[in-house]
């Protein structure tokens, strides 16, 4: 097996996917962390009086209480503001997620679920809020300095360095959502996630064979759904200390119920219940994280809905297209197929099965080619980027290419019966229509 570019999953790795799927996460540690902010800045400004005092630098120390006392008002107006000015944004970006998921497809939803700078702007708007709340319990009503025991300083300082962060990224932040709403971005995103999703994978020829006897089977305990990833390194190290090989019977995004068998052992026992808990993740939606295929299904998807009669927007398509076809060539010379995922010594401990060329090729095309006999921009455009890949392809991998060819010109020329439209719909442009 070639594991050329491939890099061995972390132990974390589907954990920390999974977290990145969820919007409670970065919230709750950022609340974590404002509460010891807030304690290590309230024990500054507590030392900070008992320097001064025991000085007797009363004069200063006055000074510092007549500045926090002036500050506290713009904390208070932060403090009442800043929960309003939370709904007021979110309410408004989700508006928009809606209507980007309306247009294009409700997958387009995830993006902004795993948007870094999303969770960052939530995280800093709620820990601005938290940390005022905060703040406005350690102002005393205490003026004689002689008997203050804390002057929140420093505190203050710090709630006007996160309002003005607040401000820097509600900016970034509505760039990023609106960029949302267009299609070049949205489409660009999914292929940059999917080119990753292939950057972590292994790649390799080869089936199941030579694995010896089927000796054992594990079945899927607990809810359906789609199987979204596996953990391959907790896969192997139960394998390991088995001395067996165990193969993934369902692919990632195949829908499993319980009672379905996931694993396969060969060479041996099957490997003890409780090492290979959290092995499996099962979800209500597929994902990217080890999903090869997922990234065409959704630019198939906005491709398909930008093409149907209520939308009819072909160049939406044609630039779903131009992705495709992208990714399609940076696999064209890669093994598909089955993977081998081995141990430290070498040996392959896990079998999966993953898609192949010919299936990856369909993903792209077969539907969309099923939707473009009345719109000649997109049969340019899909005539175009085969003929690219018949270019790149090797000998072995150019006869699905061939036939989506083939059916392409067969589609049309059945759907258009001027003969002049015919040769100008079946004129490959990688643009289209110019």
């Amino acid at each position: 097996m070639s594991d050329r570019g491939y890099r061995r999953p972390r132990p974390l790795s589907p954990l920390r996917e999974h977290l990145r799927d969820t919007f409670w996460f970065a919230p709750t540690m950022g609340f974590v962390c404002v509460f010891v902010l807030w304690l290590a800045a309230s024990a500054v400004d507590e030392e900070i009086v008992a320097v001064l005092q025991r000085e007797e630098a009363y004069d200063e120390l006055s000074s510092l209480i007549a500045f926090v006392q002036d500050a506290k008002t713009i904390v208070t107006t932060i403090s009442s503001a800043m929960m309003t000015f939370i709904g007021v944004v979110f309410s408004i970006s989700l508006v928009a997620v809606q209507m980007a998921s309306g247009q294009l497809t409700p997958r387009v939803v995830r993006i902004f679920v795993r948007s870094r700078i999303s969770k960052l702007t939530l995280t800093v708007f709620l820990a601005t809020f938290l940390f005022s709340l905060l703040v406005l319990t350690s102002y005393e009503s205490e003026a004689d300095p002689r008997r203050v025991v804390s002057v929140p300083l420093l505190q203050s300082m710090l709630t006007l360095v996160l309002v003005g962060l607040s401000l820097l990224l509600f900016v970034v932040y509505v760039s990023a959502t609106l960029r949302l709403m267009q299609v070049g971005p949205v489409v660009d995103r999914i292929a940059r996630d999917s080119f990753r999703v292939l950057g972590r994978m292994p790649r390799g020829p080869g089936g199941p064979e030579g694995l010896g006897p089927e000796t054992g089977r594990v079945v899927h305990e607990g809810r359906a759904g789609v199987l979204r990833d596996v953990n391959t390194a907790r896969l192997v190290r139960a394998a390991r200390r088995q001395d067996v090989v165990l193969r993934l019977i369902p692919r990632i995004g195949d829908f499993v119920v319980p009672g379905t068998p996931v694993l396969a052992v060969h060479g041996g026992a099957v490997p003890p219940r409780s090492r290979l808990r959290y092995s499996v993740s099962v979800g209500v939606e597929r994902t990217l994280h080890q999903d090869l295929a997922f990234g065409l299904r959704q630019l198939s998807d906005i491709a398909l809905r930008a093409l149907s009669t209520s939308v009819n927007d072909p160049t939406t398509a044609v630039q779903c297209l131009d992705r495709s076809i992208q990714f399609l060539a940076a696999l064209v010379h890669l093994p598909l197929g089955t993977v081998h995922h081995r141990d430290r010594s070498g040996r392959v401990r896990l079998v999966q099965e993953g898609p192949g060329w010919e299936d990856l090729v369909d993903l792209a095309f077969e539907e969309i080619r099923w939707c473009v006999a009345g719109s000649p921009q997109v049969s340019r455009r899909l005539l175009a980027g085969l003929d690219d890949l018949l270019l790149l392809a090797p000998e072995e991998r150019k006869q699905p290419l061939v036939r989506h060819r083939a059916l392409l010109v067969q589609t049309v020329e059945r759907a258009v019966p001027v003969a002049a439209d015919r040769e100008f719909a079946l004129l490959p442009d990688r643009q289209g229509i110019g």
